[in-house]
């Protein structure tokens, strides 16, 4: 297992992040995909997957867009179908792939099977286990879980909470646990960014994936976003988190226990905040 890394230099952060219609970057992203599907034309992909295939070059929202341009100018062909107990699915191929459907109706079944509510709940919980196990190993103390009031100071705007609080060397982290392919929505990340802001906490989100722009937010702010890269399966989805990997090329992993690699990146930007307030 793979992990990201969170030292993003400082120049990267100089460019804000671009607007749903900034064009030429969309363009761009639109001949990468139709390369891609060109070069794969007997393949069918979905949405979301190619959002994560191309997350190293293209914010989630620039790849939607760039498909939907592509979609829309029929240079590939898409579908957008029903995906039971849980949405809708959309699905792009190459115009001339005869045999779309059957490709479309086994990735179906796949993408349901870690759709569905019961999954996506132990998605979530598996991802706050092992941020409960990890982090006092290195001696983060949990101060609380599922937090709208701390230390006398409360958050009155919305129902939103934070997952848990920490502490280390008297310095308090507000946090947020996403273990999910998608990134957290724009409206979320910057109440839990007002949150922590209230509550009187240094924010730490801990994630498969954020845009640079939020981690750059967090920059400006004193926190911290420690990217995992991969999604973690629950114990016991061994053979679907490899079933997932091998067909869909998806980052997901059933791992045993975070790595020390992370937690050392970890604690070099808490030394640094640290060393900050002294």
């Amino acid at each position: 297992m793979n992990n990201a890394s969170d030292d993003w230099p400082e120049s990267d952060f100089d460019a804000p992040e671009p607007e749903l219609h900034h064009d030429s970057k969309v363009d761009e992203a639109s001949e990468k995909l139709l390369a891609h599907i060109q070069g794969n034309r007997d393949e069918v992909f979905y949405e979301m997957q190619l959002e994560v295939l191309f997350e190293d070059d293209y914010f989630h929202w620039i790849t939607t867009k760039a498909l939907a341009q592509l979609r829309n100018s029929r240079r590939i062909g898409s579908s957008l179908e029903i995906l039971r107990d849980v949405g809708r699915i959309r699905f792009y191929f190459h115009i001339r792939n005869r045999y779309w459907k059957r490709k479309a109706a086994e990735i179906r079944k796949l993408v349901e099977k870690f759709s569905r509510p019961a999954f996506t709940a132990a998605l979530g919980n598996q991802g706050e286990m092992f941020v409960d196990a990890a982090l006092p190993s290195v001696g983060f103390v949990p101060k609380a879980r599922n937090v709208r009031a701390f230390a006398g100071f409360s958050w009155e705007e919305t129902k939103h909470d934070l997952d848990r609080v920490f502490e280390k060397d008297g310095v308090l982290y507000g946090t947020e646990i996403k273990n999910r392919l998608s990134y957290i929505s724009r409206d979320e990340f910057h109440i839990k960014l007002r949150m922590c802001e209230t509550l009187h906490l240094r924010p730490l989100f801990i994630a498969r994936m954020m845009p640079r722009s939020y981690v750059y937010e967090l920059f400006k702010r004193g926190g911290f976003a420690l990217l995992m890269k991969y999604q973690f399966y629950p114990f016991g989805a061994e053979t679907l988190s490899a079933g997932v990997r091998a067909r869909l090329q998806l980052p997901v992993d059933c791992p045993k226990r975070l790595e020390d690699g992370t937690l050392t990146r970890l604690l070099n930007y808490h030394h640094r905040a640290a060393g900050n307030l002294r």
